[in-house]
This record gives C-alpha cells, structure tokens and sequence, in this order.
C-alpha cells in the first residue's frame, strides 16, 4: 500500500512540475535585451493583429506600424501610417506594396514583411511607445522601463513565465 502512495505522490509531483514548465499560453513577447528584467507580454487568444505607435523624433508626428501573426508565429508588418517625409520615412511603395494618401496621412498598405521577431527600444524621451492591441492603447512604459531594448516575438509561455512576466493588459 505504501509502495502506491509513493507512485501516486512522485506522479502527481512530476505532473505538476510538467505543467509549470510546459509551454501552453501563446503570447507578443517583448523580452528585454538584458535577461535579468521581467519581459512583458500580450496573452493571444484569437486576435491575430496588433500595432505599435510612437512619435518620431524629428519630425514629432505619430508613425503607427500594423502587423499581424502569421500562422507559422512570425510576424507580419503589412500597414505603415505616418504624417511627414521628413528623414526616415519612406516616400514611396515597395514591389507589390501601395502608397495611399489619404486625410493629411501617408499609408504603406498591402506590406508582406514578415520578421520572426524584431527589436525595438523603449522610448525614453519623445517615442512613448504604444502598442494597440484590442482596439486599447497600452504605453509600453508602463511595463517596460523606458530606455530598454526589447526583442518582440510570438511564442508559447510556460506558466511560470507568466507569473513572472509582466501582462501588458493589466498595466492600466
């Protein structure tokens, strides 16, 4: 009888220690560049689609780059949005891509970029970083300290990933 009780208790015990480290929550991953500070994430359930706003530091007008989750879990840009020409901002469409003008703004629309991943800097000074997420606005820095570099990614989190990770949507 003891020797059931042993097998049932190293059963449970294994099972529990599988399912903590077992990827399960599929999630937009901003892992900070330096390991030892919390990463941040969006929980995906069916949305497929997010977007990052900033304010562009020369010309101070808001670039908003649109993406989706491919079914491979890249990342796809396929919409670029911006106010100005000034330095940094493309003025013209890519192969198979459409310029659109349209209400004082310029569109990159019909965009097939797909990145496994990317990185980007939270701004510490003018940017203020936003991700649109859900028809919500969620300041990065809010989650992220600004000033760090974060590798933005889609991948499935262990729960304690989650715990330890920062969720993006209670940040409000």
């Amino acid at each position: 009888m003891a020797y059931v009780s042993i097998v049932l208790v190293i059963c449970f015990v294994s099972a529990s220690i599988l399912l903590v480290y077992l990827p399960l929550k599929l999630a937009i991953v901003f892992q900070p560049y330096q390991s030892s500070t919390k990463s941040a994430y969006l929980p995906l359930n069916d949305e497929t689609r997010f977007k990052i706003k900033y304010t562009h530091s020369i010309h101070l007008t808001d670039v908003v780059e649109s993406y989706r989750i491919t079914a491979n879990h890249e990342i796809q840009q396929y919409e670029l949005s911006y106010e100005d020409f000034a330095i940094g901002m493309p003025s013209n469409a890519e192969h198979g891509e459409r310029f659109v003008q349209r209400n004082g703004r310029y569109y990159l629309k019909n965009m097939n970029r797909i990145f496994p991943y990317f990185y980007l800097r939270v701004g510490q000074v003018r940017a203020n970083h936003r991700v649109i997420f859900k028809q919500k606005v969620y300041p990065l820095s809010k989650s992220i300290r600004p000033g760090t570099a974060v590798k933005v990614e889609i991948r499935r989190l262990t729960m304690v990933e989650l715990w330890k990770g920062v969720n993006i949507l209670e940040s409000l």
